[in-house]
Parts: C-alpha cells; structure tokens; sequence
C-alpha cells in the first residue's frame, strides 16, 4: 500500500510540475504524453485544484484547459506589473463582439449586422491580438472565410468555453456595453452563449448540394444541345454529299437504255 501511495504521489509531483512549467494552457492529453503510461492524469489534476485552491495560486480551467493563475482575491497584488493594455476602437470593439457571439461568421455577415463595411486594419488587429482566428469557408458558393475566437480569447477574459460568454444583464452591469448599443440593437440582442450553428452548417451544405445540382443540370442541357447540333449537321453533310433524286434515276435507267440499244443492234 505504501508503495502505491508513493508512486501515486510522485505521479501528482510530475502532474504538477508539467503544468506549473508551462507558459500556455494544458489539457489532460497533453499532459498524459509526458506522463508513463496508464497513470491517471484526470484523478491528479482534480486533487492538485482541492489542494491549490487556498493557495496564493490556483489550478484553474480555462478554454477547455488547465493552467496555474493568481488567485483573484491576490490580483491587486500584481497590478502594477501589468501593462496597461491599449483600448480597441469602437469598430473592433463591436467586430469582437459579433465574431464571440456568433462564430463561425463571415465578413459580410459582420458587415450586415453592423451596418458598415469593416476596413481591413479592424480584423489584422484582432488577430494580431491573437484574439480572432480564421476558421475555415463556409460551404455556400463562393466559400467565404469565417472567422472566431481563439483560447487566447478565452484566457485573456478568463472564459471557460465560449458557453460561458456573459449575458447581456452581465455585459451592462460591467459597463462594456457603452460603445456596443448599435452593434446590439441590429444583433437583435446578445444570441445565447454558445448557440449551435449545426442548422446553419446544414442550410449551407443544402445550398451548396441545390447549387451543384443546377450546375450538373446545366452542364447535361448543355451536353444534349451540343449533341442535337453536331447530329444536325451530320446529316446536313449527308445530303449535301449524297446524289440528288434526278441523278439516282439517270444512273438506273443508263443501264437499261444500254441494253436496249444492245439488243437492237443484235
């Protein structure tokens, strides 16, 4: 017994030092390649986040991952060694906003709901912030980029998952809805936090499957007119090449004549 609780807790020791050495967040998968095989890496970090949790640190989960921060009420401590970070524009502000709450989305989608076009500079800073991501193309023709948050994103505002994005009653309360209002108001209001895009996702792929459909139907219209007319012409060449009634009748009846002409010589 002695010998497995001494294993087990030079297993948490490796747990706890992986997560207390790295800069970014780790999940459960990154952290059990460093560990020997079969060790429980789940059970380790639930016992290290009891035991951290009066501590001047604390192991805490963020975007789906683990990672050793400051305990909040200690915060203050620290404040004079933060950078005072630079204020976003109003137009990146709404830009983030719409992007957190309705990922995946699209440039043009974030135009509509804003009402302006978005100059090219406004999503190159959130990106270079590391706080927006290109996501992939929407599977509707043209295949539109689309763009949504990152980790950074959620460690940066301390967001589990994009689930936990504040409401609206939050939002207010914190007073970040200021330079926001316009962006809500054509928003509908704030969509539930991390609402599925599954139905949109398949609205997409039907467009998709109609558009390619047509284009199939087209290119076989095509095909079959393409077809009618080398038939047509094919014949037109026939009967320009073949003899006329007039002539067919001259040629059979040469024959006959000779042979008329033949027997009364004889």
């Amino acid at each position: 017994m002695t010998e497995t609780t001494d294993r087990q807790m030079e297993h948490r020791r490796m747990v706890e030092a992986i997560l207390f050495a790295s800069e970014q967040p780790l999940s459960p998968s990154d952290i059990a390649e460093r560990m020997p095989e079969g060790v429980e890496v789940d059970a380790h970090i639930e016992a290290l986040i009891e035991e951290y949790s009066t501590r001047g640190v604390n192991l805490v989960l963020v975007a789906d991952k683990y990672m050793f921060r400051t305990a909040s009420d200690l915060s203050f401590l620290l404040r004079k060694e933060v950078d005072e970070p630079r204020k976003l524009s109003r137009a990146a502000v709404e830009t983030l906003s719409i992007i957190a709450y309705h990922q995946p989305v699209t440039r043009a989608e974030i135009e509509d709901i804003r009402g302006v076009t978005i100059s090219k500079g406004t999503l190159d800073v959130l990106i270079e912030a590391g706080w927006v991501k290109l996501m992939g193309r929407r599977k509707t023709p043209g295949r539109p980029v689309t763009y949504g948050t990152t980790d950074e994103f959620l460690i940066h505002f301390g967001i589990e998952s994009i689930k936990d994005l504040p409401g609206l009653k939050e939002l207010k309360a914190a007073g970040l809805l200021d330079t926001v209002d316009v962006a809500l108001d054509k928003m509908g209001g704030i969509p539930e936090p991390g609402k599925s895009t599954e139905d949109e996702e398949d609205d997409n792929q039907i467009d998709l499957e109609e558009a390619i459909a047509k284009s199939e139907r087209e290119a076989a219209e095509k095909i079959r007119q393409e077809r009618d007319l080398q038939d047509e012409e094919i014949v037109e060449e026939e009967l320009q090449a073949a003899p006329s009634a007039s002539e067919e009748n001259v040629a059979v009846e040469e024959p006959t004549n000779e042979t008329t002409q033949l027997g009364l010589l004889l």
